[in-house]
């Protein structure tokens, strides 16, 4: 299948999912069934019946190749209920053109890479240098330097500091279609730094101006954190290749000059979100031009292509020693549910979630006996609020697909009430409440996915007993015309947050449950 899909966070389409978050009410009924309530035709009653959840263990491993980082992650972080978790990022070089001509006596003054994080753009830091002195190969310009400073949206401990790190990648990146894994490592030369840069938590956006007559000398081309790179080794990596076989073409290219690795040396900060297609590689050079027997050296911008068409790669390392969440991960119990569930984005868990046997063999007495049809059915999940304390913000975004596992086969779709009655009025595939406190709380719709199990006598335990959700952090991609791209496509690759919600634990009232409302003629 052939689509583009837009961009990160222009994502859900609210038409279909409904996702404005709601705080502290309860959830409305469906539309599906909710003819029920016309006039005085029936009563409806909720009752809540237990859940079967338990967690799902990914072996923090997910697809992170091109494919799937319309955003990639950067940075580390470490806490105690899921451990350190660092993301660090690969990406191809490529030229504009080929065999490229860079004149006579070329020269690189400076090599900069520029990543372009997202931020707060609502909060906004600018200082002014009214005195600044712009050099150029004309000679010093007096001139003015304002510079807008935002901060980077960060999820974990926005005030440490971090040091990105960037080196030479020296194991070819596969190709630009090739699946690649999260934890496939590609070696890099780690001897030799091409360059570094202190984190401080914020972008910058520089604007610089002629004192004389207020016109325009530099504008940053987006807010970004500029990393200045080693320029001697892109004056014998780039420069001096000028002629040979290793600038002829992209084949020859790509496997020459490999790639570039950034990541941070610490293993404890923040994760920050980048557009990969959006990073800057800028190589600024002089060379000699000669015009009526004067020979000047004017600099001259080289910019590589490092965006779309490139392979990019995100790499995930986690340590989860002495955790909780690797404990829970060894005593996953898929008959009768975990007491905690944990969810993690980039190749952390997800949580599995099936129905009872007594809870539907009383929903199946229910319609059969008083025609108790049911009108909406939700699964509610509530966060620890024991053990999930914390100040990072609570997940916002999730999907939630039907699964059948039949032998050592298992196949995933939409679930039915995404597919069958997502345009109804007061749809929506999940809702958060009370995400400003603790504990907060989730409900997921499965109407129809619960109908078409109490409602029809056909399906028996055999049948349903194969059949479970998988709730995941992130959300569904679409299409550049608006439509689903798939049950496979999502931003759970890239998805920072995580959660640890109350399970299948007899003993805690906040339990998964799926609530139930019905109505009886």
């Amino acid at each position: 299948m052939t689509y583009t899909i837009k961009r990160t966070f222009a994502i859900l389409f609210l038409a279909i999912f409904g996702s404005a978050l709601l705080y502290n009410c309860e959830p409305d009924a469906d539309s599906l069934g909710e003819q029920l309530f016309l006039g005085d035709a029936a009563q409806g009653k909720e009752i809540p019946f237990d859940l079967i959840g338990y967690n799902i263990d990914n072996l923090d491993s997910i697809q992170s190749d091109a494919s799937k980082l319309t955003s990639a992650v950067l940075g580390a972080f470490d806490e105690t209920q899921f451990g350190m978790q660092k993301a660090s990022y690969l990406t191809q070089v490529r030229l504009p053109s080929y065999a490229p001509d860079f004149g006579t006596n070329a020269k690189v003054d400076s090599v900069v890479l520029v990543i372009k994080p997202t931020y707060a753009s609502d909060s906004v830091t600018t200082t002014t240098n009214e005195d600044f002195v712009y050099k150029d190969a004309t000679g010093d310009i007096a001139a003015k330097k304002v510079v807008n400073t935002y901060p980077i949206n960060k999820y974990g401990k926005a005030k440490k500091t971090m040091t990105l790190k960037v080196h030479e990648v020296t194991q070819f990146l596969d190709g630009y279609s090739d699946k690649v894994s999260s934890k496939k490592e590609y070696d890099y030369d780690s001897s030799n730094e091409l360059g570094s840069k202190v984190l401080d938590g914020n972008v910058n956006l520089v604007t610089i101006t002629k004192d004389s007559d207020a016109s325009s000398i530099y504008t940053s081309s987006a807010a970004g954190i500029r990393v200045k790179l080693d320029s001697a080794f892109f004056q014998n990596k780039i420069i001096a290749k000028k002629g040979q076989t290793e600038l002829s073409d992209v084949s020859n290219f790509i496997r020459y000059f490999k790639g570039l690795r950034i990541s941070v040396a610490e293993n404890d900060g923040y994760l920050m979100n980048f557009g990969p297609n959006d990073l800057e590689l800028v190589m600024y050079y002089k060379n000699d031009k000669t015009e009526n027997g004067t020979t000047t050296r004017p600099q001259t911008t080289y910019t590589f292509a490092v965006g779309s068409g490139n392979t990019h790669i995100g790499s995930y390392a986690y340590n989860r020693a002495g955790t909780p969440y690797a404990t829970a991960m060894t005593m996953i119990n898929e008959g009768t549910g975990d007491r905690r569930l944990y969810t993690q984005g980039m190749g952390g868990a997800s949580i599995g979630v099936k129905f009872s046997q007594s809870s539907i063999d009383s929903l199946k007495q229910m319609y059969k006996t008083n025609k108790a049809a049911i009108i909406s059915a939700k699964i509610r999940i509530y966060t620890d609020k024991q053990d999930w304390t914390n100040k990072y913000y609570k997940p916002t975004s999730f999907t939630i697909l039907q699964k059948v596992k039949d032998g050592t086969t298992t196949t995933s779709t939409f679930t039915t009430d995404l597919t069958a009655i997502a345009g109804s009025n007061n749809f929506s595939l999940y809702r958060g409440y009370d995400l400003d406190k603790n504990p907060s709380y989730y409900d997921f719709t499965v109407t129809r996915s619960l109908k078409d199990i109490v409602e029809d006598d056909t399906v028996t335990y055999d049948v349903y007993s194969k059949k479970y959700y998988r709730i995941d952090l992130g959300t569904f991609l679409q299409t550049s015309t608006g439509t689903l791209a798939g049950q496979q496509y999502s931003s759970r690759a890239y998805d920072r947050s995580r959660a640890v919600f109350i399970g299948s634990d007899a003993s805690n009232a906040n339990r998964i449950k799926v609530r139930v409302t019905y109505g009886t003629k």
